[in-house]
C-alpha cells in the first residue's frame, strides 16, 4: 500500500516541479500526472480504508495491477516514479503483455502508433502522398528545458477506397526539438527524413523541424485498405468479445468522510488536468493545489488504517481540514463548494470570512495594465482553416507566454503565465530563437484591433487583423 500512496505523492511533486517556474512550464507533465488519478483515485481510497495491513496490501496490489494494465506508458510512469520514491514496483506486477494490434468495431485492423524511423517512413510513402500534404496544425511547446512539437498533416491516399471518406490525417509528435522555421508560406508539401540520430521534417519551400526523435499515428478509417494495412490485417487476430481486463476499476463503497475526501481530491485532479486546454492553462492554480494536497498519499494511508469506523471517519475529516489549511482561504472557499455540490458534505470545513476587498485570482495569470517589455515563449501554435465534423473552423494562432511580475509587485516575484489567441492571423512566423528564454516583446496596435506581437526581434511574429482574445499583460 505504501507504493500506491507514494505514487500519488510523486505525481503531486512532479506537477509542482513542472509549474514552479512558468518560463519552463511543462504542461504535458501536469496533464499526464493528474490524468493517472482520473480512474485510480477512488480505488486508492478503497485500498487504504481498512485497518488490516494484509488486506490493504492485497487491495493495493489489485489496484497497481489495474493501473499498470492501462498501457505501456502508464506502466513505465509507475515504474519510474516508484523507483524515485525508493520502491521496486516490477516485483509486485505480473509480466507486461506484448502489444498486439487491434481491430475496430467493424473488424478492420487499426492503425498503430509508430516511432519515426526510416523503415516506418518508407512504409508510409507507397500509401500516402506526403509531397502534396498540407499542414493543418503546428504546435511547438516547452516541456521544462526541452522543446516538443505536434504536427497535423492532411494527406491524400494513393490507394482506392470503397466509399467516400474524410481525408487522412497524419499526427506527428516530436521530442527534443532542436530547430524550427515556419511561416504561412510553408504549409504545402512535406518531406519526412528519419535518421538514426535525428528526425527532420521539411515543410513547403522554407519550413523545417528538427528533433531527437518522434512518433506518428495515422487517423484514417480506410487504412485497412492500404498496402501496410493489408499486411497488418493478415497477421492480426480476429476481434474477440472481451480482453480479459476488468471493465471497471477495482474498489468498493467508501465511508461518508472517505468518500468526501476522495471526491475533493478527484475534483482537484480534474482541475489540474484541465491544463490540457492551452486556453485554460493560465487559470489553473497548479502550485496552490499541489501545495494543498502535499503529502496526500501518506495522509490517506494513515487515515484509512485507523482501527474502528468512527476513528477512521474522524481521521478523514482531519485530512480534509489539513488540506484546506495548506491551501489557504482562497482554495478553501472552492473546497467548500466542491464538498457541498459534489459530495453533499458542506459541514466538514467552514467557509472563510469574505475578504474586505475582491481577492486576486487564484492563479498567477491575472491580467494587468500595460504590455510588458519582455516575455518568454512557452507555446506557439497555428491552425489552418478547416472543416471539423461539418463545422467550419477559421485559421487561428495561439501563444502562451511567461510574463515578468506586474509593475506593482516586487521584481523578484514569480513570473506569470498568459495565453492569448487570435483568428485568421495575417502573419505567423516562428523560429527556434523565439524559445531562447526571456527576450524583448514588442506590441504594435491595440489588442482589440489590428495588433502584432514580436518576440526576440522577429523570431516570433504574429499579426492579428481582428485583435487578440485578451490583452498581453
Amino acid at each position: 500500500m505504501s507504493v500506491l500512496a507514494a505514487l500519488l505523492d510523486r505525481s503531486l511533486e512532479q506537477m509542482t516541479e513542472a509549474a514552479a517556474d512558468v518560463r519552463v512550464f511543462d504542461r504535458e507533465t501536469i496533464r499526464a500526472a493528474s490524468d493517472v488519478w482520473d480512474n485510480n483515485l477512488f480505488p486508492l481510497f478503497w485500498a487504504a480504508s481498512t485497518s488490516s495491513a494484509d488486506e490493504r496490501d492485497r487491495r493495493a496490489t489489485t489496484v497497481l495491477e489495474w493501473m499498470a494494465g492501462l498501457g505501456e506508458r502508464r506502466r513505465g510512469w509507475m515504474t519510474e516514479q516508484a523507483a524515485i520514491a525508493g520502491y521496486d514496483i516490477e516485483s509486485l506486477l505480473p509480466p507486461a503483455k506484448p502489444h498486439t494490434p487491434g481491430r475496430d468495431y467493424r473488424g478492420h485492423v487499426m492503425t498503430p502508433q509508430c516511432r519515426l524511423t526510416r523503415q516506418n517512413v518508407d512504409e508510409l510513402v507507397p500509401d500516402y502522398d506526403l509531397a502534396t500534404a498540407s499542414v493543418r496544425h503546428l504546435q511547438v511547446e516547452r516541456a521544462g528545458t526541452r522543446l516538443t512539437a505536434f504536427l497535423q498533416l492532411v494527406t491524400d491516399r494513393k490507394f482506392p477506397v470503397d466509399e467516400p471518406a474524410p481525408p487522412a490525417v497524419l499526427n506527428v509528435w516530436l521530442d527534443g526539438v532542436t530547430d524550427i522555421a515556419f511561416g504561412l508560406s510553408d504549409t504545402q508539401g512535406v518531406i519526412l527524413d528519419a535518421g538514426v540520430r535525428e528526425v527532420g521534417i521539411s515543410l513547403g519551400p522554407g519550413g523545417r523541424l528538427r528533433a531527437a526523435g518522434g512518433e506518428y499515428h495515422l487517423d484514417d478509417r480506410s487504412w485497412h485498405l492500404s498496402t501496410a494495412g493489408r499486411r497488418a490485417d493478415a497477421v492480426t487476430p480476429p476481434r474477440t468479445g472481451g480482453s480479459g481486463r476488468l471493465v471497471r476499476p477495482p474498489g468498493g463503497d467508501l465511508s461518508s468522510d472517505a468518500h468526501a475526501a476522495a471526491v475533493l481530491l478527484h475534483h482537484s485532479m480534474l482541475e489540474l488536468r484541465s491544463v490540457r486546454y492551452a486556453a485554460h492553462a493560465d487559470r489553473v492554480p497548479v502550485l496552490k493545489l499541489c501545495r494543498a494536497f502535499s503529502g496526500a498519499g501518506a495522509a490517506i494511508l494513515a487515515a484509512g488504517s485507523q482501527r474502528g469506523a468512527r476513528r477512521r471517519e474522524a481521521a478523514f475529516q482531519d485530512v480534509i481540514r489539513a488540506w484546506a489549511g495548506q491551501g489557504g482561504p482562497g482554495l478553501t472557499r472552492w473546497f467548500v463548494a466542491v464538498l457541498r455540490e459534489q459530495a453533499g458534505r458542506p459541514d466538514i470545513i467552514e467557509t472563510p470570512r469574505a475578504p474586505e476587498r475582491t481577492p486576486p485570482s487564484l492563479t498567477d495569470g491575472s491580467p494587468v495594465s500595460g504590455t510588458p517589455s519582455q516575455a518568454a515563449l512557452v507555446m506557439a501554435a497555428w491552425t489552418a482553416a478547416h472543416t471539423d465534423y461539418q463545422t467550419e473552423r477559421p485559421a487561428a494562432a495561439q501563444l502562451q507566454l511567461a510574463l515578468p511580475p506586474s509593475t506593482d509587485k516586487s521584481s523578484s516575484g514569480p513570473w506569470r503565465l498568459r495565453t492569448v489567441g487570435c483568428t485568421e492571423p495575417n502573419s505567423f512566423r516562428l523560429h527556434a530563437a523565439a524559445f531562447q528564454g526571456p527576450g524583448p516583446l514588442v506590441q504594435v496596435g491595440k489588442p482589440t484591433t489590428a495588433c502584432s506581437l514580436d518576440l526576440h526581434q522577429g523570431a516570433l511574429l504574429v499579426a492579428a487583423g481582428a485583435g487578440w482574445s485578451a490583452s498581453v499583460g
